[in-house]
Order: C-alpha cells, then structure tokens, then sequence
C-alpha cells in the first residue's frame, strides 16, 4: 500500500468544551490550532476541525448494513486489531454507549473487519474499523 496523504475534515459540534474532551482526553487527538467557533484535532495524522454549530451536529438517517442500523454519516479511521481492541476497551471502560457495539462484520469473506460506532457528544457518529488482513481493506472478492 503507498503511503497515504491526510485528509482534511470538517464537522459540526454543540460544543467545544465537550469536542475537546472527547476528541483530546478520551481519543488521544492533540490539539492543533483554534478559535472561539472552531478546535483543530490531529486524528491519527488526519486533520479533523470541529466547527461550532449547534443546528448542524448529529446524525439523522441509518442505512441498514450487515444486520446492523449504520449511521449514513460518520467517520473514522481504519486500525490495526491492537488498536481497534485497545480503543474498543477504553470506550466501553469510560461509559461510552454503543449505537453499534464492537464486533466482527462479513465473518468469512473477504472484507471481513472489526467494527464499532458510537456518538460524541455533540451527537456525531464515529465508526473505528481494523482488519486482521490490511490488504483486503477494499477487497470485493
């Protein structure tokens, strides 16, 4: 796989206290520039910027996938088993609620991945996803 180059995201938050304590303290994403209306976060060395806007944060639709209630949008990133374990663990340590709890999806073919979702608190859906097998991260067959 080449190297990748960081993606730049912006989102709606109700707030930036709550952002940053969840972004920053439970996530682990070092904060980079702000204002009053907006905190830059480094997530995984993709730049995220969480813009207050209290009218636009949350999401509203889900998509059935594999079973599962999936909220249309969302973001993430993709981990090594270690990590998606290691983060799934100190979520549900911390108190964090599920939308989808952590488990295995497509079980046997070949996109077969780890998944959990979950909401900031500003009501914004993240999806962290690992696979046992990096190669297979677009694998269609």
């Amino acid at each position: 796989m080449t190297s990748l180059a960081p993606f730049h995201l912006a989102f709606p938050v109700t707030s930036l206290e709550q952002a940053r304590a969840f972004y920053g303290d439970l996530l682990g994403c070092p904060e980079g520039r702000s204002s009053d209306s907006w905190v830059d976060f480094n997530f995984h060395g993709h730049q995220i910027v969480a813009h207050l806007s209290p009218d636009e944060a949350g999401h509203r639709q889900t998509s059935a996938v594999d079973g599962d209630n999936v909220p249309v949008r969302h973001f993430g990133v993709v981990l090594d088993m270690a990590s998606w374990q290691a983060l799934a663990d100190r979520l549900s340590a911390a108190g964090v609620s599920f939308v989808i709890e952590p488990h295995i999806r497509f079980k046997g073919q070949p996109g077969e991945q780890a998944t959990m979702f979950f909401l900031d608190p500003c009501g914004n859906a993240l999806e962290f996803k690992a696979f046992a097998d990096m190669s297979k991260l677009f694998a269609t067959s």
